[in-house]
Order: C-alpha cells, then structure tokens, then sequence
C-alpha cells in the first residue's frame, strides 16, 4: 500500500502537539538548560528526540519509566540497550549500595574479588579466557584494536560500512562507490583521513571483506556479529563462518562486539552461533545500568601480546584509564550477570521478543504495508523496507526520517517508549506480555491512521 506524504505530515503536526501539550514541564526544563549545557543537554545525543526536545527524567524502575511532566510508560528502549537488566535491578541495587556502604572505597585502583568472579563467568558465557574491563564499550574497543595492532605489527582496521562501535575514530565509516574508505556522514571532526586506519567492507559480501584483507595490512576485523545500530541487519547463512575462515587466511584477527548483540543469549552471538573470535567486545548492560565495558582475549592471542616487553601495558601505554575496573562496577556486574540476567531471564525475554515480532508481523501483513521487522533475541526492530535490508548501506537508504518521527511520536503520546535512535524495542526481565500486546495494539493504531483504514 502507496504512503500518503500529505497525510504523514498532518499526522506527525497532530502528535507534536499532543507533545507539547503533554509535557510543558520538560519543555521548561530543556530550555533553562541550553544556559548551561551544550545542545541543552548533559550529552548532545541525548537531544535527539522527536517532538524537538527530550523528556526529563523523574524515575526508572523495572520497564518503567516516569517523566517530570508525572506520566510513566512502558520502556522498551531501556538505555539502548544500557538497562537490558530492567532498571534498578533488585540484585544490582543491593549490591551497589553495600559496596557505597558498608564496604565501602568503590574508586581505589585497587582489583576486588568481584572481578574475577565476572572474568570467569565472562569465560563461561563468550568462552574466550582473559578478560580486562573499561568504563565504556567504546574505550574496550580502542584498547582492543591497539592490541591487535600490537600483536600483529599491522596498521589498519576492517570495519563494515555504516556500522556502529561507539565514538571509535576507526569505525565511523562508510564504503565508497569506488570501494574507497570515506567517513561516515555527519562524522566530527576526524582525527585524521579514516583511509589511513581503515579499509571498508559491506556486511553480508565476504568478496568485499576477502578484497580488504588481501592486502594484508589489516590487525584486525571488528564487527557485530549482527549490525545494530543502522536497524538490525541479520547475518546470512554462512557469512560469520566466512569471516572466521578468511581471518584466518589472511592471519588477521577477528574482533566481535556484542555490546548490542547481547540480546542474542546469555552469551551473545558468539555462543548461540558458535562463533570463535580471537577477541570479544561488550558493554552497557553487563552491570545493570552501572558504567561499564570489557574485552576479552584468547590465550594464543595474549601471549603474542605478552612478548612485546617494550609495550606499556600497566602506565602510559595507551591501554586502561584511572577508573577502569573500579569495585563499583565489579559489584554491580556480578550481580547483574549471577542474578539478574540469567541464563532462565534470557529465555524469557525471547519469548517476549518474538511475541512483539509476530505482532508487529501480523499488523503488517494485515495492512499489505512494505515494512519488515527483525528478532535478535530479546531484540526486534522494524524498517520502512521490505524485504529487509542486507547490509548497512541498504538500510540506511531504508531510513525515512518523517515516518521515524511519527512512529516515535504516535507510541510515546500513548505510554509506550521505543528507542529514540531507531526503531528498536528490547525486552527485560520486568517486561510482561500485556506489555507487549500493549505495543502491537497501539503499533496497530499507528499503522491504520497513517494508511487509512
């Protein structure tokens, strides 16, 4: 079915204003606030909100959420991931404040015994035996690549077009048409050309990756084993195995982020795909909603790392910050991972999450509108193309930022929070099933308005 552009601007008018109505106290506050704070914010991506300014945080507990204007709604963006162990996890709450209490010193430099704890079970989730931790998935992946830089005597990186590792300088890149390495558009400030670190595959065509690798200078591919951030783009049938293979081939080491992907199981794609990685990435939900980020190693992959004594891994190196590892975070990924997001919880969430696909399926089908929906896992997003998009260039050229803002809008106005980034919901272990079926009636409504039934 055809999208009337007139009746989508009508619509995204009459849901802006609902928003506006809705939420002057948040409005007030986004204002005072452009005195002080660049952008108007404590971060300026957390101005990217559909109406033209961000709610204001009252209280989060669960898959609730509550802004300062007293309305709650069922949470399905959950920090992008950030709070995929529901917000203040009992568990994680508990184990926070006996650590700000009653032992105390939560920033001493010092390791704690949490730490190996979670390095273990790291192993026993992602398999991979030697684990360091950051603050950040970002800075996990900074300090990863200066390793595999390190180990292998190489200077570039293979990332894939469009993809998404945080604010690393490597990976803000797309291909182009030439097959050329350009910086992604919008990208600030580089520090320098991204052709002189990176070389740029598409996901999805191991002929693009075999091409880069050929000239044997990259350490290391980076990649979610499923890209994200660009709305989710699955892997094809056989492309990680293609991956591992041509790694290996080409003697380069291969980097798998799961800060997203996460959501995939209790350890991520890497054990529900059986993967085998030389160096594994996440971060944010790891220690429930707390700051943190690790990188694990294979021991091969230690060892080389292990035989340049002139590196600098334990000062000025370039690898950890003052903070990294801090007993805080070590407490708080303990309980999150020994408690909270368990294996039982993750079986749970994905039942979830294909509940929430096969309703938002049903109503695209029902309607004949050209839309697709991916799972991953305890993950489902939806694009505004169908079928869905293979690589990160399909789906950004699937992007539409009208029909973004009015499904954002429309589900927001009605208690429901979708990511604001994209169109991604994630379940938590709090998430029920009236929730979700709440989604798919109100995602229904959505779609009937704006098509016309």
């Amino acid at each position: 079915m055809s999208l009337d552009r007139s009746r989508l601007t009508a619509l995204i008018d009459r849901e802006r204003a609902t928003y506006v109505q809705n939420h002057p106290r948040s409005q007030s506050a986004f204002v005072a606030a452009q005195a002080n704070l660049f952008g108007g914010v404590p971060m300026t991506w957390m101005a990217k909100w559909s109406g033209g300014f961000p709610l204001y945080l009252d209280s989060a507990n669960g898959n609730r959420i509550s802004d300062i204007d007293e309305h709650t709604y069922v949470d399905f963006a959950l920090g992008d991931t950030g709070a995929m162990a529901g917000h203040s996890p009992g568990p994680t709450v508990r184990a926070i404040n006996a650590r700000i209490g009653e032992a105390g010193g939560f920033t001493t430099m010092l390791p704690s015994e949490d730490a190996a704890w979670v390095g273990a079970e790291m192993q026993r989730r992602f398999g991979l035996p030697l684990w360091s931790f950051s603050l950040t998935a970002t800075d996990a992946n900074r300090w990863a690549l200066r390793l595999a830089r390190l180990a292998t005597g190489r200077s570039k990186v293979l990332a894939f077009s469009y993809c998404y590792h945080g604010s690393v300088d490597e990976t803000v890149v797309v291909l182009g048409p030439n097959g050329e390495t350009l910086a992604r558009p919008g990208n600030a400030g580089p520090a320098v050309d991204p052709a002189l670190t990176t070389r740029v595959a598409e996901f999805n065509d191991l002929t693009s990756v075999e091409k880069a690798l050929a000239h044997g200078d990259v350490a290391v591919l980076i990649t979610e084993p499923a890209l994200t951030n660009i709305g989710i783009v699955l892997p094809e049938p056989g492309f990680l195995e293609g991956l591992r293979e041509l790694c290996t081939k080409y003697q380069t080491l291969l980097l798998i982020d799961e800060t997203h992907t996460f959501s995939a199981g209790p350890g991520g794609m890497t054990k529900a795909n059986n993967l085998d990685p030389d160096i594994v990435v996440i971060g944010k939900s790891i220690a429930g909603g707390i700051p943190i980020g690790a990188y694990g190693v294979s021991q091969t992959l230690a060892d080389r790392i292990d035989s340049h004594d002139d590196a600098d891994l334990i000062d000025v190196g370039g690898v950890g910050g003052t903070l990294a590892g801090n007993a805080l975070s070590m407490s708080a990924a303990r309980a999150t991972l020994g408690e909270v997001l368990t294996d039982g919880a993750f079986e749970q969430m994905i039942v979830l999450a294909t509940r929430f696909t096969d309703g938002v399926r049903a109503v695209l089908d029902k309607a004949d509108v050209q839309w697709s929906i991916s799972q991953l896992g305890a993950r489902s997003e939806y694009r505004f193309a169908r079928p869905a998009p293979v690589n990160g260039t399909k789906s950004n050229e699937a992007g539409d930022d009208d029909l973004d803002e009015y499904m954002h809008l429309y589900t927001l106005n009605r208690g429901v929070l979708m990511t604001p980034f994209h169109n991604m919901a994630l379940m938590c272990p709090a998430t029920t099933q009236a929730d979700v079926d709440l989604h798919t009636e109100i995602f229904g409504q959505a779609v009937d308005e704006l098509y016309g039934q």
